[in-house]
């Protein structure tokens, strides 16, 4: 897959692109990362992108013909007719039934946008996707495709040490889509907390029904909507059901 990713700031991949267990989804070409300067593709001496906004008001507005010329350019490279992705606090939150999708997809176009935000001539004319991180607002869109080109390395074929790694991540459709339960390692004491004695049972039945249980009190206390859509969607039994019914409003014991 191949992600061309137009932004005013290329520099800030690097470390994304060339550091972790995830480069090795970008050096291996398993996903294909194309960095636009979209000032390169601004016309006169000081290869303006933006200018004030009509109407008036604070800050300044990504203009659309850099932005189209720039699309034009990647479209012309692309043998496909990828979606166009803005990033965006208006966007739909991402979340991991998005990056499961664009993990099995031919990629996109990835607009980080700056300043007040982007031209919407521009946004009706090629964007067919927008992704927000959240309620919140960053300085730019090139944290948001950052952390959807991680997401969607890891999912890919090899770039984790163990392909089961991420079957146990939180909201995972093998984990019904709860949270994922603690997780322990040596030494068995560390500062007067011990590891709980079922994990160093070896009973793996035992242990797999307290990992299931720690998840669903997680879930209920940090995410209980989470347990909303698990119950609708038929993936609780009556001993998840039960584990449930004794919830007193705290996490989990031991954290």
């Amino acid at each position: 897959m191949r992600f061309d990713v137009v932004t005013l700031f290329p520099e800030l991949f690097a470390p994304l692109l060339t550091t972790g267990i995830t480069r090795r989804a970008f050096e291996s070409g398993q996903v294909d990362v194309q960095l636009r300067n979209l000032r390169d593709f601004a016309k006169g001496n000081y290869r303006r992108v933006d200018d004030r906004p009509f109407g008036g008001g604070p800050g300044m507005v990504m203009m659309a013909e850099p932005l189209s010329r720039c699309l034009s350019t990647v479209r012309d490279e692309r043998s496909d007719d990828a979606p166009v992705v803005l990033f965006s606090p208006i966007g739909k939150p991402l979340n991991h039934a998005m990056v499961t999708r664009w993990a099995g997809s031919r990629g996109a176009v990835l607009i980080c946008g700056r300043y007040e935000g982007i031209d919407q001539r521009f946004i009706n004319a090629y964007v067919t996707e927008q992704i927000s991180l959240g309620d919140f607002v960053l300085s730019g869109g090139e944290i948001a495709a950052m952390a959807l080109l991680d997401a969607v390395a890891r999912l890919q074929p090899g770039v984790l040490g163990d392909a089961d790694s991420h079957a146990q991540d939180s909201f995972n459709p093998a984990l019904d889509g709860l949270l994922d339960c603690p997780h322990y390692t040596r030494p068995e004491i560390w500062q007067g907390q011990a590891v709980p004695d079922v994990l160093l049972s070896g009973h793996h039945v035992n242990i797999e029904r307290w990992r299931r249980n720690q998840r669903l009190l997680l879930t209920q206390g940090l995410r209980p909507e989470l347990i909303e859509h698990a119950r609708q969607a038929g993936h609780l039994d009556a001993a998840d059901e039960a584990v449930l019914s004794g919830y007193n409003s705290r996490l989990p014991d031991p954290l």
